[in-house]
């Protein structure tokens, strides 16, 4: 054998052991794919009618059908203390659109084997053992250990401190011990003290979205050996190309970094966190799998489309066919539904592993489509896929409180754009 043939050999076995990074998703003209330009122009009238009226300071809206880039427009400001036109290309915090990544992250062990979804916490993390529920007259021991299932599908009783008043509420913000908006300590030690807080409900009882996904990106530490930012950044990031998504924005990226304002909901908004001083330019220490991540409007389509794909986006496969389509059937058990904040009740609507469901036709965001999976992040973000239609969709702003205002303007519109 040559030393040329012993060379291209050799580079040929390192090829297979190192993932291949997806390119750049292809742009088209709408009706490539089945769109109406003409319809689609209905959505730049909405978003600039919004800005005009003072709901959202800018955003920026990407359509993909049948995995091409459709639409793919930014709107407004990104920073309007600083006359700031919004970029496709601004980083955003995206909350709680944190979820469906960490899920995703966790998939990828269970295909390891590294434990399976029925499997009680404590068998991985032994701070969750003898777990107890608090009730009106006294805590009581759980009927049965949450699982990690009950993390994912967000049944395991664990709730955000700041979203109620009980004393389970109360203990999980004492343990938290929060500084800038996220605990001060690392997912290790919040976690340990996360176990000896009381559940507000027996496991698989009934549904509350809170910290348990946070406890999920514990677990993948625990079981892949690395922290859970490298382990993110080595088996999603970068095989994905999602370049500009991680816990923290890097100085050099300051720039591209997007302001969060309030709304009073009437036309007034005021500036929340100010992109040059933002907790966010910091390195945290608590790796929030539940709400902790920044990304790009690129970027998180991106991890959509490969989940629309089945696990994989042009050459690169993470997860298995059979492994996204567990993740998009509904886990809910039929007495925890409807899924609901506070007393806003979302009905026809479950929860996968990771995503919100569609499982019926209802009042509630009454232009959704059965099967449709989405999901949303606390300054207003919003995404969602129709599995039905090939469309993947993602809105970004960063206004707080949570609103559905753009989601619910935008999406009986795109739908309506579907001619083929």
């Amino acid at each position: 054998m040559t030393q040329q043939l012993k060379t291209l050999l050799l580079a040929a076995i390192l090829l297979t052991c190192v993932p291949l990074t997806a390119g750049e998703l292809p742009t088209v003209k709408p009706e490539t794919v089945g769109l109406s330009s003409k319809k689609l122009e209905k959505v730049d009238t909405i978003v600039e009618g919004l800005i005009a009226s003072n709901r959202l300071a800018g955003a920026t809206v990407i359509i993909l059908r049948h995995g091409r880039v459709a639409y793919f427009k930014a709107f407004g400001e990104m920073d309007r203390e600083r006359k700031k036109p919004m970029r496709k290309d601004a980083i955003f915090r995206i909350y709680s659109m944190s979820t469906a990544i960490t899920t995703a992250a966790a998939m990828i062990l269970w295909e390891e084997k590294k434990f399976g979804l029925d499997d009680p916490l404590s068998k991985h993390l032994p701070e969750y053992r003898d777990p107890k529920v608090w009730t009106e007259k006294g805590e009581v021991p759980a009927r049965r250990e949450a699982t990690i299932r009950d993390l994912m599908r967000h049944t395991a009783g664990m709730v955000y401190g700041h979203s109620g008043n009980t004393p389970v509420h109360k203990a999980t913000e004492k343990a938290c011990g929060f500084k800038n908006g996220f605990p001060r300590d690392s997912l290790a030690a919040v976690s340990k003290k996360l176990g000896s807080v009381p559940l507000l409900f027996h496991p698989g009882d009934d549904w509350v979205y809170g910290i348990s996904i946070d406890v999920l990106g514990r677990l993948v530490e625990v079981k892949s050996g690395m922290p859970f930012d490298k382990f993110l950044e080595e088996r999603i990031f970068k095989p994905l190309d999602m370049k500009d998504t991680g816990f923290f924005v890097p100085a050099t990226k300051i720039d591209r970094f997007a302001a969060n304002y309030t709304t009073d909901g009437k036309g007034k908004l005021t500036l929340l966190d100010d992109p040059r001083k933002s907790p966010y330019l910091q390195d945290p220490a608590f790796l929030s799998g539940g709400g902790g991540l920044v990304s790009t409007t690129r970027d998180y389509a991106r991890f959509l489309q490969l989940i629309a794909n089945g696990g994989q986006l042009q050459k690169t496969r993470l997860l298995k066919k059979k492994t996204v389509a567990l993740m998009l059937r509904n886990h809910v058990p039929p007495k925890a539904m409807p899924i609901a904040f506070g007393e806003q009740e979302r009905h026809g609507v479950g929860f996968g592993l990771g995503f919100s469901i569609r499982t019926a036709t209802s009042d509630w965001d009454s232009t959704g489509r059965l099967g449709e999976y989405g999901w949303g992040g606390a300054a207003s973000t919003h995404y969602w896929t129709s599995p039905k239609d090939k469309l993947v969709v993602v809105t970004m702003e960063q206004t707080m409180p949570y609103d559905f205002l753009l989601e619910f303007a935008l999406k009986g519109v795109i739908y309506d754009a579907i001619i083929k």
